[in-house]
């Protein structure tokens, strides 16, 4: 028993007989009448009483209609769940702290309200984590930094350049401009813990640059972070975009890293797993591409 046969199961009763569903469905009467005895036989009872040209149903086939009934409903009803004709259903996004903070709220708002079904759920991770919750299937996609530990999923996954990120070193308003590592006076390192990207970053440009900071202190948010930079605790490496949340923002020095300090963030999801919700997320932020210039920090095109 198939969905085909309890449709034309269906029809010839809706039809009054075999010839007018025939005709219904665009088959041959021999193929309606084969399919019709063959669902006979796989459940073991006759559903027509024939005489002559009429075909009336037995108590079998009044219990089936009433099942079939039920049935083809629901395959339809799944059918427009797997392909609807407006996006809808949950949509899981891991997001790294800055750009869930700085990027999110207004492209997230705009999805929200063009398609109001779809529900959003976001949690902030470390780029690692993040591709550790995709290869997982924790996550249904994830805005995470262009890094070396996408090497082993490059292959699975799809990426979507999202936004250029400029990366600059904070201190203590006095601190003196730096250049280079050895210009950094104060040797606490503040930032996230390890497999957050732009920590990589800034424990690589130490390394190049020959200096190893005496101590690490590993704080949760950057509002934590730009607060000890501020009071003079350490320096930190963060995302300009972030700087520019803070109307009131303690007083910091600032200062560029040049190109080591430009990072892309990508859109990253597995290949084929891309459901009508993650599309029109997609969408969104491809309009935003299209909207926008690509200046350091606005959206970049894909």
């Amino acid at each position: 028993m198939d969905l085909a046969s309890l449709e034309i199961f269906r029809t010839v009763v809706r039809e009054g007989g075999v010839t007018r569903a025939a005709a219904q469905l665009h088959r041959v009467q021999s193929n309606v009448t084969t399919r019709i005895r063959q669902l006979e036989a796989s459940l073991g009872v006759p559903l027509f009483v024939r005489e002559g040209k009429r075909m009336v149903l037995t108590p079998a086939g009044q219990t089936l209609l009433t099942y079939a009934d039920d049935l083809l409903r629901l395959a339809a009803e799944a059918r427009q769940a797997v392909q609807p004709r407006e996006p809808h259903g949950r949509l899981r996004i891991a997001s790294m702290e800055s750009t869930a903070a700085s990027r999110l709220p207004t492209l997230l708002a705009s999805l929200h309200q063009r398609w109001p079904r779809v529900q959003l759920e976001l949690v902030t991770m470390t780029t690692r984590q993040s591709v550790q919750a995709l290869s997982r299937f924790e996550v249904d996609c994830a805005f995470i930094a262009e890094t070396t530990c996408l090497a082993n999923m490059r292959s699975a996954l799809t990426t979507l350049p999202a936004f250029a990120e400029e990366l600059v070193l904070i201190a203590h308003r006095a601190h003196p401009p730096i250049r280079r590592a050895a210009d950094v006076q104060t040797p606490t390192l503040l930032g996230f813990e390890p497999g957050c990207a732009y920590r990589q970053l800034i424990d690589d440009w130490f390394e190049a640059g020959g200096v190893v900071p005496s101590r690490v202190l590993e704080l949760g948010s950057y509002h934590a972070i730009i607060a000890c930079a501020a009071a003079g605790i350490g320096v930190a490496l963060v995302p300009r975009s972030v700087l520019d949340l803070y109307t009131n923002a303690p007083e910091i020095s600032v200062h560029a890293l040049g190109n080591p300090g430009r990072v892309d963030t990508l859109l990253a999801w597995h290949r084929d797993m891309a459901g009508p919700a993650l599309q029109a997320l997609v969408q969104v932020l491809s309009e935003a591409h299209a909207a926008a210039p690509s200046p350091t920090g606005e959206a970049v095109a894909a």
